[in-house]
């Protein structure tokens, strides 16, 4: 897991970064969504979540007294919001949008509609956020010959294992949540580690 710092982006390890960036459609009186609104909405979200030790990491400078500088327009909008919650370490990140205010209001939103699933009675906020832990819980001393199927004594190529990651990550579909997020992260980070691997040999 990347090191949870306010400043610069911690963008969690294994999560997908988006290529392009659209304008959201968040708006506050009319007008585009400002810094402080979007702030409260996630604070609200993480207070009625019961969350805890929350940091949220962007690319926007901090003051002395720790808050962000709200005037800046950093090239990478991306937001990470990392919290415990009952005992686990979890994160949540968005970099859809092209303005830092609508990923963390993107954010909020999200932690919204989870917290609905769990008042409509077809699952636990516990549920919901499993596939959210950070890696750290489930990829630590995990082997990647492990993760990727491989027996501890095979001895696959890069291209091999190249080909059996991209085939196992088709079968997860990149827009579901949960569980299929957290094994595309785990094979991500696989992957990663494969290749530091087999290329230093």
């Amino acid at each position: 897991m990347a090191s949870e710092t306010a400043y610069p982006l911690a963008w969690p390890q294994g999560w997908k970064r988006n290529g392009s960036r659209a304008s959201a459609q968040f708006r506050h009186q009319r007008g585009s969504l400002p810094m402080d609104v979007a702030l409260r909405r996630l604070g609200d979200e993480l207070a009625r979540l019961g969350a805890e030790h929350e940091v949220l990491s962007t690319n926007c400078q901090r003051r002395v007294d720790g808050s962000l500088k709200v005037s800046q327009t950093p090239a990478d909008p991306g937001v990470a919001v990392y919290f415990t919650l009952k005992k686990r370490r979890v994160v949540l990140a968005c970099d859809k949008w092209n303005r830092v205010q609508d990923n963390i209001a993107a954010v909020a939103a999200h932690i919204e509609a989870l917290r609905g699933q769990e008042r409509w009675g077809v699952g636990t906020l516990e549920q919901a956020f499993k596939g959210y832990e950070a890696l750290e819980d489930f990829t630590m001393g995990i082997p990647w010959r492990r993760i990727l199927g491989y027996k501890p004594d095979e001895h696959p190529t890069l291209s091999e294992v190249e080909l059996k990651w991209k085939q196992r990550m088709k079968e997860l579909h990149p827009d579901i949540v949960g569980g299929m997020a957290t094994q595309a992260a785990q094979l991500n980070v696989a992957i990663t580690e494969a290749r530091k691997e087999l290329r230093a040999a």
